[in-house]
């Protein structure tokens, strides 16, 4: 029988709640609840959590924005940090991908003043461990209330150890790139160096900034030096090496104040080796602040002496005012213009041919020839061989040479045999290079480059077969005449000696020199210039007293041309090379073969 239930009017729904099954509730139930409800009830309740979810966006923002204005500690840090990544460097090789310049890993302690608490303890156990800061300095860096200072650049890991047992809060450690040049002094007035903050100052390191690598770092590109890609030099290590020995040495015997020497790849127009004597390590750039630590090759400016002899007959020959059989008189030693005299330094007295001119080195055949040519021929000559202007190179350093400001006859004159006219000594070598390779002009370069590109940016200057006549008067000068002294056997080398006395107070002085030495090997074919320039040097048993170029510039480069040959690939020849000057010998010139 089934139990039926009455329920009273005005009661139904309470009954039916009471009646019905229990449900289990859910953790979100409430929120379902809230939906239930009459839209009277929920409203202020949805809006209560929306206030709440804004307000916890609002505070985010507000703190992102905070982050993103204010020079807090960890913002000052991490631009810190990122500008010492940024310093990233490209290694420099030498033309064999050896390697002359790198970066290194180094630790730099630094500072954040606003957490340190006790500013003199700081200080004072700080100093204990690292002496060489200055504790005052140390103080006022430490008193400010700047996010981030360095406290020391490029600690040791002996002391990065001993700061860090400190335990000084606020006090911590970044990496940064350090220069560091594996061969020391070589190749330093190259290399140049770069400062504590991985900058270029000088040398092959300024131009690589020059180039673009600042705006690359700034723009935080390069990180790391493999991030770049190795510039490669003319320069090779080897006959660096050998060249800096070569000149230490000589430098020592005669007694110099200063040597300078380099090669030349005379096809090319490239650097093979520059030394310059005093230098630097550049791993201590302190001393190539020295005033006597310049590159004398670049900026140095020099009368070069009976050197531009070569220049005086090329030009002679070239504008068709003298040929290689042309005579000139010596006879009485002497020239005067107006209260000017000039007279030969070991005077013939006879008639010379224009080889025996080079090879006696006669001032008054010299300046009969420049005489022909006249004047403002003589100017303009000078001017397309570079020798009148600043010759820039991929070094930021060079010198200007100085110029007459009036150029007359008597300027002419001297001119014509190395005096009157000072000039970086690599513009000389650029002039002889051009004289020597077949006429073409060339800036000597630092980067390695072929012949092809470097003969897309030569110049012709002269005729072949003036250049072939160079070649031929040089060849003589090795085998009779000054040059001797770098004449070894094998290389048929050709050369050309320059003393010139020095300017003092505005005056010449008799007793001190500035002497040059240039060869060619071979001289049939040359493929390398040789320079050697001595700084007052002085006179020895063996020279007689004398200090002039052959007895220290021609011994130092007959060493070189024997070291170097070799590993330059030149293979000795004992035997003369058959028909070395055809045109000359066409000529009939004279002591021609």
């Amino acid at each position: 029988m089934t139990e039926t239930h009455r329920v009273e009017p005005g009661l139904e729904t309470e009954a039916e709640t009471v009646a019905a099954p229990a449900m289990p509730r859910s953790r979100f139930a409430w929120l379902r609840d809230v939906f239930r409800m009459s839209g009277e009830k929920a409203q202020p309740r949805v809006g209560l959590i929306i206030l709440g979810f804004s307000a916890l966006f609002i505070a985010i923002t507000g703190r992102l924005a905070l982050l993103a204005t204010l020079p807090n500690e960890q913002v000052g840090i991490r631009r810190a940090s990122s500008n010492a990544i940024s310093a990233a460097r490209p290694d420099i090789v030498d033309r064999n991908g050896e390697i002359l310049a790198t970066d290194i890993n180094v630790v730099s302690v630094f500072a954040e003043p606003r957490k340190i608490l006790d500013k003199d303890e700081a200080t004072e156990l700080l100093t204990a461990v690292l002496p060489d800061l200055d504790a005052k300095e140390l103080r006022d860096k430490l008193g400010t209330k700047k996010g981030f200072v360095w406290v020391k650049r490029e600690i040791t890991p002996r002391q990065q150890a001993e700061v860090y047992r400190l335990g000084i809060p606020g006090v911590g450690f970044l990496p940064e790139h350090k220069r560091f040049y594996p061969n020391g002094p070589a190749a330093a007035h190259v290399l140049g160096f770069a400062n504590i903050d991985n900058i270029g100052i000088a040398g092959m390191e300024k131009y690589i900034d020059s180039q673009g690598l600042q705006d690359l770092n700034g723009a935080g590109l390069a990180t790391e030096a493999s991030d770049l890609k190795p510039v490669k030099l003319s320069i090779d290590l080897r006959i660096e090496h050998l060249l800096r020995d070569e000149l230490v040495k000589g430098m020592e015997r005669f007694r110099a104040i200063a040597a300078a020497g380099a090669i030349l790849d005379v096809t090319t127009g490239e650097v093979l080796a520059l030394v310059s004597l005093p230098d630097f390590d550049p791993n201590n750039p302190v001393d190539a602040l020295e005033k006597d630590r310049i590159n004398r090759m670049n900026v140095g400016v020099y009368e070069m002496g009976s050197t531009f002899k070569a220049l005086t007959i090329a030009m002679a020959l070239d504008s068709g005012k003298a040929t290689i059989n042309s005579t000139y008189s010596t006879a009485g030693g002497m020239m005067r213009f107006g209260r000017q005299v000039i007279k030969e330094y070991h005077g013939t007295g006879r008639t010379l041919t224009v080889p025996e001119v080079f090879v006696h080195s006669s001032n008054m055949g010299s300046i009969k020839m420049a005489l022909a040519v006249g004047v403002e021929g003589h100017k303009a000559f000078l001017k397309k061989m570079m020798q009148l202007d600043r010759m820039q190179t991929e070094l930021p350093e060079s010198a200007a040479p100085i110029v007459p400001q009036r150029w007359g006859e008597i300027n002419t004159a001297t001119i014509a045999f190395g005096h009157g006219l000072a000039v970086a000594p690599i513009q000389a070598l650029a002039a002889v290079a051009a004289l020597v390779n077949g006429g073409y002009l060339m800036k000597p370069t630092f980067l390695k480059r072929s012949q092809e590109e470097a003969m897309k940016v030569a110049t012709r200057v002269i005729k072949p077969e003036t250049s072939e006549a160079l070649r031929f008067i040089m060849r003589i000068n090795g085998e009779k005449g000054s040059a001797r002294k770098a004449d070894i056997p094998g290389y048929f080398v050709g050369g050309k000696t320059g003393t010139a006395e020095k300017v003092i107070n505005g005056r010449y002085a008799k007793n001190k020199n500035f002497t040059t030495f240039t060869a060619i090997v071979p001289s049939d074919k040359p493929r390398y210039l040789f320079l050697t320039i001595y700084d007052e040097p002085k006179g020895y048993a063996e020279s007689g007293g004398y200090s002039t170029a052959a007895w220290n510039g021609g011994v130092t480069t007959g060493k070189l041309i024997e070291r170097a040959a070799p590993l330059l690939g030149i293979v000795p020849r004992f035997d003369p090379p058959p028909s070395p000057f055809p045109l000359m010998a066409k000529l009939g010139a004279w002591g021609s073969r």
